[in-house]
């Protein structure tokens, strides 16, 4: 699944984002690109659970690719 990212600022936000989404599923495949401000995770749970991650660290994102 692919989540869009509102506010991206640098390589801290990619540790940031990171770290959330493995709260969610510590062995989720994680990829942040900042450039592009998206997310892609690799994960067999709902993107509903990682949406709740993104709020709790602070950032607006929506979903753009199941």
């Amino acid at each position: 699944m692919m989540f869009r990212v509102g506010q991206m600022k640098g390589d801290n936000d990619a540790a940031v984002l990171t770290r959330a989404m493995r709260t969610v599923e510590p062995d989720a495949m994680v990829d942040v690109d900042v450039d592009a401000r998206t997310v892609k995770v690799d994960s067999w749970l709902f993107a509903e659970e990682f949406l709740v991650a993104f709020a709790d660290a602070g950032y607006d994102v929506k979903l753009v690719e199941r």
